[in-house]
């Protein structure tokens, strides 16, 4: 299939832009079966934020488009070959990760309606209800509105054009696959779903990779790929899970003890690679200060804000000091990475830990250049949990450009994790 052509021939009409409730990242379902046996009656508010306020998401992108892409989400339901995928799969060694009464469950679901308002220049989108159904929203939300913002500046564009545009697109990850293959050990899996500039061309940039770099390409994020391209879907946890914990905290002193209980609650599920810390969503230092002794057995940390060689070393001196080897441990980078610094990053701690990637929008979307005006180039788009039970979500990271919250509350949670000055950096989509 050569992409220009399809987008040139009919416009995208032929294809929404979410083919599947599987079209979305792997560690939304391993989340969603926990909170499903650990937490189903928490209520739970997601809304989009647009980071970028340069990109007029309302001026580029119709309504009624919008509201016919979240419509046709609304419609899907699990098909019989997906359920077979998940009921029978082997993910991370195991057999039957999703279980019975949960499978039942996401045969039988349809997403949740969705609120759509103009405000400005900008789209406000939330959804609200139980948390096991509203989470699943966050991922194809994104993937919509990154789509209809794509498809908006091609629109304008004609049949050479689009040719050029992708050639170029295309050549300019092959030279980044080009540079990975120096160095060989380099292991990355695909992590691109939520940003990407559609399902298309993250279909290609994953069967790019896995020519490109064989068995150093280890899987996607994205289930739907990973089930059509026989691949390992690649995923753990993200800050969903302890700012939802945190916000159902009734005093300070349960919520200090919340971003634990969500790990231990994990801990009862899974086991091996699936047992990575994600220690970043109210400061790396403090949680692993205070994180109790079982957490040091786990098998590795994922690193997604701040200063990632920083990162790493609070990781290999925090093993040291709880009795052990780090080259034994997983450090897994998934924050604003490139080819270039994939590299320097594996250089700098391979032989140290063991190094993996998670590479994101740059894998999957980076058009940057390739477009007059840089229309093209991605954006800080996300969907996040706001509120649980009534009670506002609180984001530190170890980046604070990247905090959300109510101010008081952040100062709230500043100090009961005992987070202070933190350095302040640009966030790469």
């Amino acid at each position: 299939m050569e992409i220009a052509t399809r987008v040139w021939n009919h416009k995208w009409k032929i294809d929404p832009i979410v083919r599947s409730l599987i079209d979305t990242d792997f560690y939304k379902l391993l989340m969603c079966q926990s909170v499903f046996h650990n937490r189903p009656g928490t209520q739970v508010t997601f809304s989009l934020i647009n980071r970028s306020k340069h990109v007029p998401l309302a001026k580029l992108i119709d309504e009624g488009e919008l509201r016919e892409q979240l419509d046709h989400i609304r419609s899907l339901s699990l098909t019989r070959g997906e359920s077979t995928w998940l009921r029978g799969n082997t993910f991370y060694g195991k057999r039957q990760m999703f279980r019975p009464d949960f499978m039942e469950w996401f045969e039988n679901l349809q997403l949740p309606p969705y609120f759509l308002e103009r405000v400005g220049d900008q789209y406000e989108l939330t959804f609200e209800g139980s948390w096991p159904e509203v989470m699943l929203w966050e991922i194809p939300a994104l993937a919509v509105l990154m789509e209809l913002r794509g498809r908006a500046v091609l629109n304008e564009m004609k049949k050479f054009e689009l040719q050029v545009l992708y050639a170029r697109a295309a050549t300019k990850l092959w030279e980044k696959i080009e540079r990975l293959r120096e160095q060989p050990g380099v292991k990355i899996a695909d992590f691109g779903t939520r940003r990407r500039h559609s399902f298309l061309w993250q279909d290609w940039c994953v069967q790019a990779m896995v020519e490109g770099l064989g068995s150093n390409f280890t899987g996607t994020s994205n289930c739907l790929i990973a089930k059509n391209r026989d691949l390992e879907a690649i995923g753990t946890n993200a800050h969903e899970l302890p700012m939802v914990y945190a916000a159902l905290a009734e005093d300070d002193e349960a919520l200090a003890r919340a971003p634990y209980d969500v790990l231990a609650d994990w801990h009862k599920e899974h086991e091996g690679n699936l047992r990575i810390i994600l220690p970043d969503t109210y400061g790396t230092e403090g949680f692993l200060k205070r994180a109790p002794d079982w957490l040091a057995g786990w098998t590795g940390i994922r690193i997604d804000s701040g200063d990632p060689e920083r990162g790493a070393e609070i990781a290999i001196d925090w093993w040291k000091e709880r009795g052990e080897d780090p080259t034994r441990k997983l450090v897994i980078f998934s924050d604003g990475l490139d080819a270039d610094k994939i590299l320097d990053l594996y250089r700098k701690f391979s032989g140290r830990v063991r190094v993996s990637f998670g590479w994101g929008t740059l894998l999957t979307n980076d058009f940057r250049g390739l477009t007059t005006d840089d229309r093209l180039a991605p954006f800080s788009l996300v969907c996040k949990a706001v509120s649980a039970n009534g009670h506002p979500t609180v984001k530190l990271s170890d980046n604070p450009n990247k905090a959300m919250g109510p101010q008081t509350e952040i100062a709230r949670y500043k100090r009961v994790f005992g987070v202070g000055e933190q350095e302040r950096r640009e966030v790469v989509v």
